[in-house]
């Protein structure tokens, strides 16, 4: 355990970009083989748009990077959240501060974008993806990047979380993410075993169905609990779901970056909710 805190802890830059990198070129081989869609689309175009998103997400979080960073040691050295008010095995400590990470950095984060008007206007560019793959994870408007940044902020605040923990959180974040956005889908009793723990591709496929109630359910990233816990669960055959958002179908509004940009601006439309 304890080289896996060393290790998290001093992760260098270029290791946390191996991850995304790798990530992203790992499930887009296996999205060849097994894809749940074969979409007739220009996949090197659509994932540009989603590549140009997943730059706009590092540069908010490399400007911001000294917040988390200064958080963290504040509450380190102050004794103060939860990890720092109880004594607990490493292993232990590790395991419940993924656990509140993900909840407030993640699932709480998702769930009150979709529930807050302006915050949903900037979230409609990840439900947009009408070819959801494994580069719609990091699909995020600017606006959304910082939103999540201060959610992910407060978490570690909560938490009480040492960057050792951060590091171990975000890496597990972006290769989860990455992983159950694929364009895959996992047998029934596989896709049954895993999602008593993570969450898994045929489980948030579900949210990126373009209509309500889907849209509003499976919020989870890396742990699946949080949707069992607060009754967002919802199911629905793989082969019957529709990528998108009901309010912006039209390609020329999903799928190009200039609009992308200027949608949290445009005037708000509501869900047609079929």
């Amino acid at each position: 355990m304890q080289v896996l805190i060393d290790y998290f802890e001093h992760i260098p830059s270029a290791h946390r970009s191996a991850i995304l990198i790798g990530g992203i070129m790992f499930f887009w081989l296996i999205e060849d083989g097994w894809p749940l869609f074969r979409f007739s689309y220009n996949k090197w175009r659509h994932a540009g748009i989603n590549v140009f998103f997943t730059l706009t997400t590092i540069i908010v979080n490399f400007m911001l990077a000294f917040v988390l960073v200064a958080t963290s040691d504040w509450a380190v050295i102050n004794k103060f959240g939860i990890l720092q008010w109880v004594q607990l095995p490493l292993w232990v400590q590790a395991i419940g501060g993924l656990l509140l990470l993900d909840f407030v950095g993640a699932w709480l984060a998702h769930f009150v974008q979709h529930k807050t008007k302006w915050m949903w206007r900037f979230h409609i560019i990840h439900h947009s993806d009408q070819h959801v793959d494994t580069t719609t994870a990091n699909r995020h408007h600017p606006g959304e990047s910082v939103i999540r940044f201060v959610f992910t902020t407060f978490a570690i605040l909560i938490a009480g979380a040492p960057m050792w923990l951060v590091f171990l959180y975000q890496s597990s974040s972006v290769v989860l993410s990455q992983f159950n956005h694929a364009n895959i889908v996992l047998p029934g009793q596989l896709d049954a075993f895993l999602r008593i723990l993570i969450v898994t591709p045929n489980m948030h496929h579900v949210h990126h169905h373009y209509v309500q109630p889907y849209t509003d359910s499976n919020y989870g990233n890396i742990f699946s609990v949080w949707d069992r816990i607060f009754g967002t669960m919802q199911t629905i055959d793989q082969k019957s779901i529709i990528y998108g958002i009901d309010t912006h179908l039209k390609p020329e509004e999903n799928s190009r970056i200039n609009n992308l940009l200027l949608i949290p601006f445009q005037r708000y439309r509501k869900p047609v909710q079929k």
